[in-house]
Protein backbone atom coordinates (compact mmCIF):
# COMPACT_ATOMS: atom_id res chain seq x y z
CA UNK A 1 0.00 0.00 0.00
CA UNK A 2 1.60 3.12 -0.53
CA UNK A 3 1.83 5.98 1.60
CA UNK A 4 2.40 8.99 -0.69
CA UNK A 5 0.25 11.73 -0.51
CA UNK A 6 -2.15 12.68 -3.10
CA UNK A 7 -1.51 15.12 -5.44
CA UNK A 8 -2.42 18.52 -4.92
CA UNK A 9 -5.21 20.05 -6.40
CA UNK A 10 -4.93 23.98 -7.56
CA UNK A 11 -7.76 26.11 -6.30
CA UNK A 12 -9.35 27.39 -9.55
CA UNK A 13 -8.37 30.36 -12.01
CA UNK A 14 -8.33 33.08 -10.56
CA UNK A 15 -6.70 32.17 -7.46
CA UNK A 16 -4.59 30.16 -9.23
CA UNK A 17 -2.07 31.55 -12.07
CA UNK A 18 -0.14 29.11 -13.09
CA UNK A 19 1.95 32.08 -15.17
CA UNK A 20 2.98 33.92 -11.70
CA UNK A 21 5.68 31.01 -12.02
CA UNK A 22 6.74 32.04 -15.72
CA UNK A 23 7.01 35.68 -15.25
CA UNK A 24 10.50 36.27 -14.71
CA UNK A 25 14.01 34.46 -15.95
CA UNK A 26 14.74 34.16 -12.17
CA UNK A 27 11.65 32.81 -11.27
CA UNK A 28 11.83 30.44 -13.98
CA UNK A 29 15.03 29.15 -12.75
CA UNK A 30 14.29 28.67 -9.06
CA UNK A 31 10.96 26.57 -9.82
CA UNK A 32 12.50 24.42 -12.83
CA UNK A 33 12.14 20.74 -12.53
CA UNK A 34 14.91 19.45 -14.68
CA UNK A 35 18.61 20.64 -14.97
CA UNK A 36 21.09 20.17 -17.80
CA UNK A 37 24.96 20.82 -17.10
CA UNK A 38 28.04 19.98 -18.78
CA UNK A 39 28.63 17.41 -16.26
CA UNK A 40 25.56 15.26 -17.68
CA UNK A 41 27.28 15.34 -21.22
CA UNK A 42 29.42 13.03 -23.17
CA UNK A 43 31.08 14.11 -26.29
CA UNK A 44 32.14 11.48 -28.83
CA UNK A 45 34.94 11.77 -31.54
CA UNK A 46 36.46 10.02 -34.91
CA UNK A 47 39.66 9.24 -34.59
CA UNK A 48 41.71 8.63 -38.33
CA UNK A 49 45.32 7.87 -39.08
CA UNK A 50 47.98 10.44 -39.43
CA UNK A 51 49.38 13.90 -37.79
CA UNK A 52 47.67 17.03 -38.28
CA UNK A 53 44.61 15.90 -40.17
CA UNK A 54 41.21 17.22 -40.25
CA UNK A 55 38.56 15.93 -42.61
CA UNK A 56 35.13 17.79 -42.03
CA UNK A 57 31.75 15.11 -42.30
CA UNK A 58 29.27 16.54 -44.65
CA UNK A 59 26.53 14.83 -43.23
CA UNK A 60 27.83 15.92 -39.86
CA UNK A 61 27.90 19.96 -39.86
CA UNK A 62 30.92 21.07 -37.30
CA UNK A 63 32.35 17.35 -36.51
CA UNK A 64 35.57 16.20 -37.95
CA UNK A 65 37.19 13.48 -37.97
CA UNK A 66 40.30 13.80 -35.73
CA UNK A 67 44.24 12.58 -35.71
CA UNK A 68 45.42 11.74 -32.48
CA UNK A 69 47.53 15.01 -32.08
CA UNK A 70 44.30 17.22 -32.85
CA UNK A 71 42.10 15.18 -30.95
CA UNK A 72 43.69 15.84 -27.74
CA UNK A 73 43.19 19.63 -27.56
CA UNK A 74 39.60 19.06 -28.14
CA UNK A 75 39.55 16.33 -25.48
CA UNK A 76 41.22 19.49 -23.16
CA UNK A 77 38.34 21.42 -24.51
CA UNK A 78 35.79 19.21 -22.90
CA UNK A 79 37.52 19.11 -19.74
CA UNK A 80 38.07 22.98 -19.54
CA UNK A 81 34.03 22.82 -19.54
CA UNK A 82 32.90 20.26 -17.30
CA UNK A 83 32.26 17.34 -19.54
CA UNK A 84 33.53 14.46 -17.74
CA UNK A 85 34.06 11.68 -20.70
CA UNK A 86 34.22 11.51 -24.06
CA UNK A 87 33.44 8.17 -26.55
CA UNK A 88 36.35 7.21 -29.34
CA UNK A 89 35.34 5.60 -32.85
CA UNK A 90 37.80 4.79 -35.06
CA UNK A 91 37.98 5.26 -39.01
CA UNK A 92 39.60 2.02 -39.83
CA UNK A 93 41.87 2.41 -43.12
CA UNK A 94 39.89 0.45 -45.87
CA UNK A 95 43.14 -2.02 -46.13
CA UNK A 96 42.90 -3.38 -42.33
CA UNK A 97 39.42 -4.14 -42.72
CA UNK A 98 38.36 -8.10 -42.82
CA UNK A 99 35.66 -10.44 -42.83
CA UNK A 100 36.14 -11.39 -39.00
CA UNK A 101 37.44 -7.21 -38.02
CA UNK A 102 40.67 -8.70 -36.51
CA UNK A 103 42.17 -4.98 -36.77
CA UNK A 104 39.63 -4.89 -33.56
CA UNK A 105 41.82 -6.65 -31.66
CA UNK A 106 45.16 -5.35 -32.45
CA UNK A 107 46.96 -3.89 -29.61
CA UNK A 108 48.39 -0.99 -31.98
CA UNK A 109 45.07 -0.02 -32.87
CA UNK A 110 44.37 3.20 -34.32
CA UNK A 111 41.55 3.53 -31.26
CA UNK A 112 43.96 2.08 -28.86
CA UNK A 113 46.68 4.82 -29.27
CA UNK A 114 44.23 7.31 -29.30
CA UNK A 115 43.37 5.78 -26.04
CA UNK A 116 46.99 5.69 -24.33
CA UNK A 117 47.41 9.19 -25.72
CA UNK A 118 44.47 10.66 -23.92
CA UNK A 119 45.09 8.89 -20.71
CA UNK A 120 48.77 10.31 -20.99
CA UNK A 121 47.89 13.66 -21.76
CA UNK A 122 44.12 13.98 -20.00
CA UNK A 123 43.95 11.11 -17.57
CA UNK A 124 41.33 12.98 -15.52
CA UNK A 125 38.87 12.54 -18.27
CA UNK A 126 36.90 9.26 -18.67
CA UNK A 127 37.50 7.51 -22.10
CA UNK A 128 34.50 5.20 -23.25
CA UNK A 129 35.54 2.61 -26.44
CA UNK A 130 33.41 1.39 -28.63
CA UNK A 131 33.84 -2.41 -29.16
CA UNK A 132 31.25 -3.47 -31.98
CA UNK A 133 33.04 -5.06 -35.24
CA UNK A 134 31.57 -2.66 -37.53
CA UNK A 135 34.67 0.38 -38.26
CA UNK A 136 36.61 -2.89 -38.78
CA UNK A 137 34.48 -5.50 -41.08
CA UNK A 138 34.89 -5.76 -44.96
CA UNK A 139 30.64 -6.45 -44.63
CA UNK A 140 30.11 -3.06 -42.25
CA UNK A 141 28.49 -5.34 -39.85
CA UNK A 142 29.20 -5.34 -36.21
CA UNK A 143 29.10 -8.83 -36.21
CA UNK A 144 31.08 -11.72 -38.21
CA UNK A 145 29.45 -13.48 -41.23
CA UNK A 146 29.15 -16.79 -41.81
CA UNK A 147 27.02 -17.93 -44.68
CA UNK A 148 24.80 -14.86 -44.33
CA UNK A 149 24.20 -15.21 -41.20
CA UNK A 150 25.76 -12.46 -38.10
CA UNK A 151 27.00 -15.55 -35.47
CA UNK A 152 26.24 -14.66 -32.14
CA UNK A 153 28.51 -16.54 -30.38
CA UNK A 154 31.87 -16.43 -32.89
CA UNK A 155 31.45 -13.00 -32.65
CA UNK A 156 31.05 -12.83 -28.82
CA UNK A 157 34.69 -14.05 -28.43
CA UNK A 158 35.75 -11.63 -31.07
CA UNK A 159 34.15 -8.84 -28.61
CA UNK A 160 35.86 -10.69 -25.71
CA UNK A 161 39.49 -9.77 -27.34
CA UNK A 162 38.64 -6.07 -28.56
CA UNK A 163 37.44 -5.70 -25.07
CA UNK A 164 40.47 -6.91 -23.72
CA UNK A 165 42.65 -5.05 -26.36
CA UNK A 166 40.67 -1.78 -25.19
CA UNK A 167 41.05 -2.09 -21.18
CA UNK A 168 45.00 -3.14 -21.82
CA UNK A 169 45.37 0.51 -23.65
CA UNK A 170 43.45 2.15 -20.57
CA UNK A 171 40.09 2.63 -21.35
CA UNK A 172 37.98 3.20 -18.32
CA UNK A 173 34.62 2.41 -19.77
CA UNK A 174 34.00 -0.39 -21.94
CA UNK A 175 30.74 0.00 -24.30
CA UNK A 176 29.62 -2.89 -26.23
CA UNK A 177 27.35 -1.51 -29.08
CA UNK A 178 26.89 -4.87 -30.94
CA UNK A 179 23.72 -6.20 -29.67
CA UNK A 180 25.00 -9.90 -29.33
CA UNK A 181 22.49 -11.96 -26.80
CA UNK A 182 25.21 -12.93 -24.15
CA UNK A 183 28.01 -10.33 -24.47
CA UNK A 184 27.81 -8.68 -21.43
CA UNK A 185 28.30 -11.75 -19.50
CA UNK A 186 30.90 -13.01 -21.42
CA UNK A 187 33.04 -9.32 -21.34
CA UNK A 188 32.92 -9.11 -17.57
CA UNK A 189 33.92 -12.53 -17.00
CA UNK A 190 37.32 -11.85 -19.65
CA UNK A 191 37.95 -8.22 -17.65
CA UNK A 192 37.49 -9.58 -14.09
CA UNK A 193 39.84 -12.79 -15.37
CA UNK A 194 42.50 -10.23 -16.66
CA UNK A 195 42.77 -7.87 -13.51
CA UNK A 196 40.55 -5.47 -15.15
CA UNK A 197 37.14 -5.88 -12.18
CA UNK A 198 37.23 -1.82 -12.00
CA UNK A 199 36.34 -1.45 -16.00
CA UNK A 200 33.06 0.11 -16.48
CA UNK A 201 30.51 -1.89 -18.79
CA UNK A 202 28.49 0.52 -20.42
CA UNK A 203 26.05 -2.01 -22.79
CA UNK A 204 23.97 -0.39 -25.19
CA UNK A 205 21.46 -2.48 -23.75
CA UNK A 206 18.31 -0.91 -26.01
CA UNK A 207 20.04 -0.14 -28.97
CA UNK A 208 17.29 0.24 -32.48
CA UNK A 209 17.30 -0.57 -35.63
CA UNK A 210 17.23 2.87 -36.40
CA UNK A 211 17.13 4.47 -39.56
CA UNK A 212 18.82 7.71 -37.62
CA UNK A 213 22.72 6.13 -37.87
CA UNK A 214 23.21 7.05 -41.35
CA UNK A 215 25.49 9.94 -40.98
CA UNK A 216 27.81 8.27 -38.28
CA UNK A 217 28.40 5.21 -40.75
CA UNK A 218 29.78 7.51 -43.05
CA UNK A 219 31.93 9.51 -40.51
CA UNK A 220 33.23 5.63 -39.08
CA UNK A 221 33.37 4.23 -42.63
CA UNK A 222 31.13 1.37 -42.95
CA UNK A 223 28.39 2.99 -44.78
CA UNK A 224 29.87 2.36 -48.45
CA UNK A 225 30.39 -1.70 -46.64
CA UNK A 226 27.09 -2.05 -45.57
CA UNK A 227 25.75 -1.16 -48.54
CA UNK A 228 21.58 -1.91 -48.96
CA UNK A 229 21.99 -4.60 -46.03
CA UNK A 230 20.45 -3.83 -42.53
CA UNK A 231 21.14 -5.06 -39.04
CA UNK A 232 17.60 -6.23 -38.07
CA UNK A 233 18.58 -9.58 -37.23
CA UNK A 234 20.70 -7.86 -34.19
CA UNK A 235 19.33 -4.27 -33.13
CA UNK A 236 15.81 -3.94 -31.73
CA UNK A 237 12.30 -3.32 -33.55
CA UNK A 238 11.82 0.25 -33.18
CA UNK A 239 7.89 -1.08 -32.41
CA UNK A 240 8.86 -2.69 -29.18
CA UNK A 241 8.95 -1.44 -25.84
CA UNK A 242 9.15 -4.51 -23.75
CA UNK A 243 11.75 -6.75 -25.33
CA UNK A 244 13.96 -3.48 -24.13
CA UNK A 245 12.73 -3.66 -20.84
CA UNK A 246 14.14 -7.71 -21.12
CA UNK A 247 17.17 -6.65 -23.11
CA UNK A 248 18.21 -4.35 -19.89
CA UNK A 249 17.31 -6.64 -17.89
CA UNK A 250 19.72 -9.04 -19.16
CA UNK A 251 22.40 -6.96 -19.13
CA UNK A 252 22.13 -6.13 -15.65
CA UNK A 253 21.82 -9.48 -14.33
CA UNK A 254 25.29 -10.01 -16.86
CA UNK A 255 26.89 -7.38 -15.16
CA UNK A 256 26.67 -4.33 -16.86
CA UNK A 257 27.30 -1.23 -14.85
CA UNK A 258 25.59 1.34 -16.85
CA UNK A 259 22.82 1.20 -19.81
CA UNK A 260 21.85 2.84 -22.81
CA UNK A 261 19.29 3.63 -24.80
CA UNK A 262 19.95 4.88 -28.93
CA UNK A 263 18.26 6.50 -30.42
CA UNK A 264 17.67 9.42 -27.91
CA UNK A 265 14.30 11.76 -29.03
CA UNK A 266 12.18 8.79 -30.87
CA UNK A 267 12.41 6.64 -27.71
CA UNK A 268 11.98 9.06 -24.86
CA UNK A 269 9.48 6.57 -23.33
CA UNK A 270 11.66 3.95 -23.78
CA UNK A 271 14.09 6.32 -21.53
CA UNK A 272 11.75 7.05 -18.79
CA UNK A 273 10.78 3.15 -18.73
CA UNK A 274 14.43 1.84 -18.71
CA UNK A 275 15.33 4.52 -15.66
CA UNK A 276 11.65 3.88 -13.23
CA UNK A 277 12.34 -0.40 -13.79
CA UNK A 278 15.33 -0.35 -12.87
CA UNK A 279 16.59 2.50 -11.12
CA UNK A 280 20.25 2.12 -12.82
CA UNK A 281 22.55 4.89 -14.29
CA UNK A 282 21.13 5.09 -17.32
CA UNK A 283 22.51 6.91 -20.73
CA UNK A 284 20.68 8.73 -23.88
CA UNK A 285 22.18 8.92 -27.36
CA UNK A 286 21.49 12.10 -28.96
CA UNK A 287 22.99 9.98 -32.28
CA UNK A 288 23.88 11.34 -35.83
CA UNK A 289 20.74 11.72 -37.14
CA UNK A 290 18.87 13.37 -34.42
CA UNK A 291 22.10 16.16 -34.69
CA UNK A 292 22.21 16.03 -38.40
CA UNK A 293 18.66 17.05 -38.96
CA UNK A 294 18.88 20.23 -36.28
CA UNK A 295 22.44 21.44 -38.15
CA UNK A 296 20.77 20.90 -41.74
CA UNK A 297 17.69 22.87 -40.76
CA UNK A 298 19.29 26.10 -38.92
CA UNK A 299 21.44 26.51 -41.60
CA UNK A 300 18.49 27.07 -44.09
CA UNK A 301 16.85 29.07 -41.11
CA UNK A 302 14.14 27.15 -40.38
CA UNK A 303 15.55 26.74 -36.53
CA UNK A 304 17.38 28.09 -33.92
CA UNK A 305 20.64 25.55 -33.77
CA UNK A 306 21.56 26.44 -30.01
CA UNK A 307 17.87 26.82 -29.02
CA UNK A 308 16.74 23.45 -30.32
CA UNK A 309 19.74 21.39 -28.96
CA UNK A 310 19.32 22.76 -25.29
CA UNK A 311 15.79 22.03 -25.59
CA UNK A 312 16.27 18.96 -26.49
CA UNK A 313 18.92 17.65 -24.67
CA UNK A 314 16.72 18.69 -21.55
CA UNK A 315 14.26 16.63 -22.86
CA UNK A 316 16.71 13.35 -22.09
CA UNK A 317 16.99 14.58 -19.03
CA UNK A 318 13.55 14.89 -18.20
CA UNK A 319 12.74 11.53 -19.53
CA UNK A 320 15.49 10.19 -16.91
CA UNK A 321 18.66 9.71 -18.56
CA UNK A 322 21.50 10.46 -16.27
CA UNK A 323 23.94 11.58 -19.01
CA UNK A 324 23.38 11.83 -22.76
CA UNK A 325 25.85 11.14 -25.59
CA UNK A 326 25.93 13.87 -28.17
CA UNK A 327 27.44 15.05 -30.65
CA UNK A 328 26.33 18.52 -29.37
CA UNK A 329 27.88 18.07 -26.44
CA UNK A 330 31.02 20.36 -26.45
CA UNK A 331 28.59 23.18 -28.17
CA UNK A 332 25.98 22.87 -25.44
CA UNK A 333 28.24 23.17 -22.14
CA UNK A 334 29.35 26.08 -23.89
CA UNK A 335 26.03 27.53 -23.93
CA UNK A 336 25.50 26.26 -20.47
CA UNK A 337 29.08 28.60 -19.59
CA UNK A 338 27.54 31.43 -21.33
CA UNK A 339 24.09 31.26 -19.47
CA UNK A 340 25.50 30.86 -16.73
Amino acid sequence: MSLAAPPAVPPPFPRSRLRRLRRTPWIRALVAETALRPADLVQPFFVVEGTNRREPIPSLPGIERLSIDLLIPEVERCAALGIPMVALFPCTPPERKTLDGREAWNPDNLLCRAIRALKRAIPDVGVMGDVALDPYTTTGQDGIVRDGEIVNDETIEALVKQALCQAEAGCDVIAPSDMMDGRIGAIRKALDEAGFASTIILAYAAKYASAFYGPFREAVGSARALGKADKKTYQMDPANVREALREVALDIAEGADLVMVKPGLPYLDVIARVKDAFGLPTLAYHVSGEYAMVKAAAERGWLDAEACLLESLTAFKRAGADAIVSYAALEVAASLHRRG
